[in-house]
């Protein structure tokens, strides 16, 4: 349900034209709706899951990881230090 990996050279530099999001220290719950691609420019994050759709796991991420959201994941975001990622959906 979660990837996480290095991104190539050409991926990084694909991911840098698209549009950014971040935030600060902070828990909250997200479903996805539809597949998320991600690259972390700066941050750490552990996003659990528990639930009956997604059964049970968690992935640990941060500053320069590739990450990928399955569509349809509910999950719980623990961002330990202040984010920010490119990102696209599809």
């Amino acid at each position: 349900m979660i990837t996480v990996r290095k991104p190539t050279e050409q991926e990084a530099q694909q991911m840098q034209s698209l549009p950014t999001w971040g935030c600060e220290v902070s828990e909250f719950k997200w479903a996805y709706n539809d597949k998320e691609t991600c690259l972390l420019i700066k941050g750490k994050v552990k996003v659990t899951y528990d639930n009956d759709i997604n059964g049970k796991g968690e992935a640990e991420f941060g500053s320069g990881d590739l990450v990928v959201f399955e569509k349809g994941l509910q999950c719980v975001w623990h961002v330990t230090e202040d984010v920010e990622k490119y990102y696209k959906f599809g």
